[in-house]
């Protein structure tokens, strides 16, 4: 059995452990970056016994490293939207397949088979620029979806409004994987009931429109799609993983993916659960780059393992509790 195969077969926690450990030891030896701040830290990971011990790569450092440990050349490169002014991330994939493998399978696991849907993507931002993984991701599903009405949106709301029309008439089950301001913009527009229609927001608002909380955006979409639930997905450029939320904005990950919550003040200290603080993941299907990424994401842990998402580090915070951009 080989590495990839280790990943998808996951099936509990000894599982995640060894392939952890694996991953880490691998790319604290391989990934040059990573290395370096491991160094940088006087960490010695022959002491390393337990995942929470593992070191996290600041998520900053995929915009001025190449944060990769293959041999071989990329096959693509992922970059972030960098709507902030901070620059953007750059994410070099050598492995695309291991990508498709990646969203596919968490995809079947939350929603089951993608050619049972006709999925919609309306992401105008990301489909007018280049490198979204995103985007990426939305295009392979719509193509293994084989439905004839699946396709990306830009502007064209009309369309999109008339078609949603034609695939509840026709009991079609469809997804439709939105940006937070598109999905928002179409709503103010245009008023359906679609009961079984799945919204997904893909988040932010991009600098596109004003910030508003999850609750007041969730609840004008259910009212605009006439749905009860809001389906979020959570992702970044730096990963080759997806959670999924199927309704109060709370996520799951795959057996491949793991969140913790970090001390804001003390980076280095995980916190329990119910605990809320900054988001470190470990993605498993990060082999070629790094897997375990401190972000600047703000969350909370359940008892469950489900998460929220609460908002983001401020440039004072990321400041205070970093110590690579010293």
């Amino acid at each position: 059995m080989n590495y990839y195969d280790n990943i998808f077969s996951i099936k509990n926690e000894d599982d995640f452990s060894q392939v952890c450990f694996d991953t880490f030891k691998y790319q604290a030896k391989n990934c040059k970056p990573y290395g370096e701040w491991i160094k940088l830290l006087n960490i010695n990971i022959e002491t390393i016994k337990k995942i929470e011990e593992i070191p996290f790569l600041p998520v900053e450092l995929f915009k001025s490293k190449k944060v990769y440990c293959s041999d071989k050349k990329e096959q693509i490169i992922f970059s972030s939207s960098s709507t902030m002014d901070t620059g953007q991330s750059f994410h070099y994939v050598a492995d695309v397949d291991l990508y498709i493998e990646s969203f596919t399978s968490a995809f079947r696991l939350f929603y089951g088979a993608p050619s049972n849907y006709a999925i919609l993507g309306l992401l105008p931002s990301y489909l007018e620029r280049k490198g979204s993984s995103l985007v990426y991701m939305v295009d392979n599903l719509i193509k293994q979806s084989n439905n004839v009405h699946s396709g990306f949106f830009l502007h064209n709301h009309d369309e999109l409004y008339n078609l949603l029309h034609v695939l509840n008439d026709s009991k079609t089950p469809t997804i439709i994987i939105g940006v937070t301001y598109a999905l928002l913009d179409f709503v103010e527009k245009y008023s359906i009931r679609f009961p079984k229609l799945i919204v997904m927001e893909t988040g932010g608002m991009k600098g596109r429109r004003e910030e508003i909380s999850k609750a007041e955006l969730h609840k004008k979409l259910c009212c605009g799609f006439g749905v009860e639930q809001i389906h979020s997905e959570y992702g970044m450029a730096e990963l080759l993983s997806q959670a999924y939320s199927k309704g109060n904005g709370k996520f799951l990950c795959p057996p491949w993916m793991k969140i913790f919550v970090r001390d804001i003040h003390n980076p280095f200290k995980i916190l329990k659960k119910n605990a809320s603080g900054a988001i470190n993941i470990i993605d498993l299907a990060n082999r070629n780059s790094c897997s375990f990424i401190a972000t600047h994401d703000l969350g909370l842990i359940h008892e469950n393992c489900s998460f929220e998402i609460l908002g983001r580090l401020t440039a004072s915070d990321i400041r205070g509790c970093n110590l690579l951009v010293q």
